[in-house]
């Protein structure tokens, strides 16, 4: 398995950014699919960016255009730049990795966006 640790989540006005970073326990050279999801209090986890084998990238589309998701293979870490941010974005979110045919999901960072 690989262990999955996000960083990076605060309290923030709407408008504003903020970056998350998953670090893993592993080389993720190859790991795909691989990228965060959500939780909003009261709601089902849902996908927010995902990446794919030959950089193919999915977002919601509550988050297109506003929300990148990358990637550093040298650092282990992948990385979700938030901009633009609404408080309909305040949730818990998650780093996935699928990895020998298991899911493998960090612990959450919680992100608050204030209106």
């Amino acid at each position: 398995q690989v262990q999955l640790l996000e960083s990076g989540g605060g309290s923030v006005q709407a408008g504003g950014s903020l970056r998350l970073s998953c670090a893993a326990s592993r080389s993720i050279a190859g790991i795909y699919p691989m990228g965060w999801y959500r939780q909003a209090p009261g709601k089902e986890r849902e996908g927010a960016a995902i990446m794919f084998s030959g950089s193919s990238t999915v977002y919601a589309d509550s988050v297109k255009g506003r929300f990148t998701i990358s990637r550093d293979n040298a650092k282990n870490t992948m990385y979700l730049q938030m901009n633009s941010l609404k408080p309909e974005d305040t949730a818990v979110y998650y780093c996935y990795a699928w990895y020998l045919g298991k899911n493998n999901w960090g612990q959450g960072t919680q992100v608050t966006v204030s209106s």
